[in-house]
């Protein structure tokens, strides 16, 4: 049985940790530094740092602070946000990430996923991808959820798998900070349509939400949440001890 990861999210705006509902309405959380060490220690099994805006203003992820992060954690690291050429990966990774997350980058020039798979292996890439319905299907959305791109996100997904990337995030528009549980159907379209690990992000707001996702789609590989996190209505140690006992596989 393939044990399910557990993997908090760190949003980072101007500097600190933000979140939001929808992708709007973004509020203050905490220093990014002092709560990835906090995750680090409570027994997360990955943790992802997305600069949520660096794409949407067109500049550099905010270095400084990643390295800052990477240092202070001893698990794995996904960093995204700003990602539009190998030059970007190669600065990242230098700070510490051991994976690099790319989205709105990959939209605009697709070729990146096929060109960072090849220099820095299949592994090293995230394919994350904001999609919301629209008319009966998935979109794929740029900039933070701003930016309707009308492509189809499960074709998108399918190319971007094709092209090497190693692993899939799915942000669910619809359900991101609700906090009614995660995009069920959604997900398990993705899972159809690819053989690589599937993270589930947006809608989890309660310790029931992660029970139901995994026994609903055990072929997810791991379950990713800000709010229940940041603001301690879930603690990672007593969400896996319920996981557990519901027959779900953690790292304890």
């Amino acid at each position: 049985m393939v044990t399910k990861r557990i993997i908090p999210c760190l949003d980072i705006k101007d500097g600190r940790v933000v979140k939001g509902v929808n992708f709007l309405d973004l509020q203050d959380v905490s220093d990014p530094v002092r709560l990835a060490e906090y995750y680090s220690r409570s027994g997360a099994d990955e943790l992802v740092f997305y600069d949520i805006t660096a794409s949407f203003e067109g500049r550099r992820l905010f270095t400084d602070i990643l390295t800052a992060v990477a240092a202070t954690i001893f698990i794995p690291l996904t960093v995204g946000g700003g990602i539009r050429g190998l030059e970007d990966f190669e600065r990242v990774l230098a700070c510490g990430a051991d994976k690099v997350s790319v989205n709105s980058g990959a939209i605009r020039r697709p070729e990146l996923i096929g060109e960072a798979a090849k220099r820095y292996g299949d592994q090293c890439v995230v394919l994350s991808v904001d999609a919301k319905r629209v008319d009966g299907r998935y979109h794929v959305f740029l900039d933070g959820g701003r930016v309707d791109t009308g492509l189809d996100a499960l074709e998108w997904i399918r190319r971007g798998v094709d092209q090497g990337a190693g692993e899939v995030v799915v942000n669910s528009i619809d359900t991101d900070g609700v906090k009614n549980g995660f995009d069920l159907e959604m997900l398990q379209a993705v899972s159809q349509v690819v053989r690589v690990p599937v993270v589930a992000s947006g809608g989890a707001g309660g310790i029931q939400d992660f029970v139901d996702l995994f026994q609903a789609l055990p072929e997810l590989s791991a379950g990713l949440a800000a709010s229940i996190f940041h603001f301690g209505t879930v603690t990672i140690p007593e969400l896996k001890q319920e996981l557990a006992r519901n027959g779900v596989c953690v790292r304890l």
